[in-house]
């Protein structure tokens, strides 16, 4: 099924022994869609994460992305932000669709956008890329069930498609650099390119 997928489709894997599940890592930039019972899991600074499923038959998916911190202009679409919230948006719901989810069946729950990277705080890279999937999603006529968007925090969310269980945990002491960098990496990659309901929280 993997050749079906563009080159940002999630490969790692593992086996998650506290939900006794199979699951799969969504890292910057990556999206990730089944009809398996699994479990999605992300870390998610100034990025979004869309979880999006059809609510019928549990076929869904998520992406993880960051819009560009420079050179946007909300009213131009083609600029390189509005390009690439597109595509990772439209890729993770036409990859839901191929696989047998309905249009009209869809929900979604988004995470993210915090205001963690500093340096970045000026441009609002988070609150641009919370404010962009609600304005998508609205647009697409998708309905969000929930949300837990911008904050100070990094969070850590927990993604079950085929149920629409979501659990987000906070990292409000986070001892090492790893999201930071990732994020960071994962925005100077891109410029190099152009491209609310019911939410458990834990810990």
């Amino acid at each position: 099924m993997a050749e079906d997928f563009d080159e940002a489709l999630a490969t790692n894997f593992y086996f998650d022994r506290n939900f006794n599940c199979q699951a799969a890592k969504v890292l910057p930039g990556e999206y990730y869609v089944t009809g398996k019972d699994m479990l999605l899991v992300t870390v998610l600074g100034s990025c979004v994460a869309a979880c999006i499923r059809d609510r019928d038959n549990g076929i869904g998916g998520m992406n993880h992305y960051m819009l560009p911190d420079g050179g946007t202009d909300e009213n131009n679409p083609s600029s390189s932000s509005a390009r690439y919230g597109s595509y990772a948006m439209e890729i993770l719901i036409n990859q839901i669709l191929k696989l047998g989810a309905r249009r009209s069946h869809l929900e979604a729950k988004v995470f993210g956008g915090g205001n963690v990277l500093q340096g970045l705080t000026v441009a609002n890279v988070g609150e641009r890329n919370a404010e962009f999937v609600l304005k998508f999603l609205q647009t697409e006529k998708i309905r969000i069930v929930a949300q837990d968007l911008v904050d100070i925090y990094p969070r850590k969310v927990y993604y079950f498609p085929n149920t629409g269980k979501v659990m987000v945990k906070k990292l409000r002491n986070t001892h090492n650099n790893t999201i930071f960098d990732r994020e960071k990496d994962y925005g100077s990659r891109l410029k190099k390119t152009s491209v609310g309901g019911e939410i458990e929280l834990f810990g």
